[in-house]
């Protein structure tokens, strides 16, 4: 079993950066595919991004891309959300979540493929 805690998220002005961390602790992270999604107010969860245990294969959600960028190092066992010209449509919490049934080098968009979650951190961005 692996634990996930979220860390940098925090308020920012529209065009503004953020950088989440998703740390893992309790299995080598290597072992996992990572995503990270969110969730707005009133709205259900949404894929936002995610990579392959390898770190060789990303895919993003179309209102994400060219913005967003996913990575992860597996030496420190975690993952990182770079967020660029962020919206005030981005603002929501933000889970990173870990997939381990899936192959080396591959990645799934789908919420319930992840096995284990973190407890989010919140994002907002004003206008």
């Amino acid at each position: 079993q692996v634990h996930l805690v979220e860390s940098g998220g925090g308020l920012v002005q529209a065009g503004g950066s953020l950088r989440l961390s998703c740390a893992a602790s309790g299995r080598t992270s290597s072992m996992y595919a990572m995503g990270w999604f969110r969730q707005a107010p009133g709205k259900e969860r949404e894929f936002v991004a995610t990579i392959s245990r390898s770190g060789g294969n990303t895919y993003y959600a179309d209102s994400v891309k060219d913005r967003f960028t996913i990575s992860r190092d597996n030496a420190r066992d975690t993952v990182y959300l770079q967020m660029n010209s962020l919206k005030p449509e981005d603002t929501a919490v933000y889970y990173c979540a870990a997939d381990r049934r899936l192959a080396f080098g591959s990645i799934t968009t789908t919420e319930r493929e992840y096995d284990y979650w973190g407890q989010g951190t919140q994002v907002t961005v004003s206008s």
